[in-house]
């Protein structure tokens, strides 16, 4: 279970993942080696998932984001792994979930363009038997994007 120290840490960490143990140390109150510590245990039991470079999918030349809702045939497990396994290997997919109601799954697909867009799906989503139906939708602006979670 998280603390109160540890949340502190882990709202540093989401600001600023590249902050040296002493400043951090010092931002949440702890000596170094404590909060060497705790680090240690937040990234061994999974709370901390990794570190990474956030960027900017525009300047990175995929300004568009495009949300696919997808219709499966049947919700079959062999329906289920199959469109799946696939979605993992799309690399313009950055998020798929399973949802409830009308739709089965959400997409959100990053593309250069409609042009891009329409090659992902000739290419990758209508190969699939196991899809009924794709809506898509693009997205004019993005009106907020958080990274990091919230305080809670």
């Amino acid at each position: 279970m998280l603390d109160a120290v540890d949340r502190r840490m882990l709202a540093v960490l989401q600001e600023d993942g590249r902050i040296t143990n002493q400043d951090l140390s010092q931002k949440i109150g702890l000596s170094p080696t404590p909060c060497l510590r705790r680090l240690k245990r937040l990234e061994d039991t999974g709370v901390i998932q990794g570190y990474t470079a956030v960027v900017d999918p525009k300047a990175y030349g995929l300004p568009f984001s495009v949300f696919c809702s997808v219709r499966l045939m049947q919700q079959t497990q062999e329906h289920i792994t199959e469109f799946e396994k696939a979605v993992e290997t799309w690399g313009e997919v950055q998020e798929c979930y399973l949802m409830t109601g009308s739709r089965d799954y959400l997409l959100r697909v990053l593309t250069d363009g409609i042009e891009g867009y329409e090659r992902f799906l000739k290419q990758k989503m209508t190969r699939l038997k196991c899809i009924q139906s794709v809506e898509s939708n693009f997205a004019l602006a993005t009106v907020k994007k958080r990274i990091g979670l919230p305080a809670i």
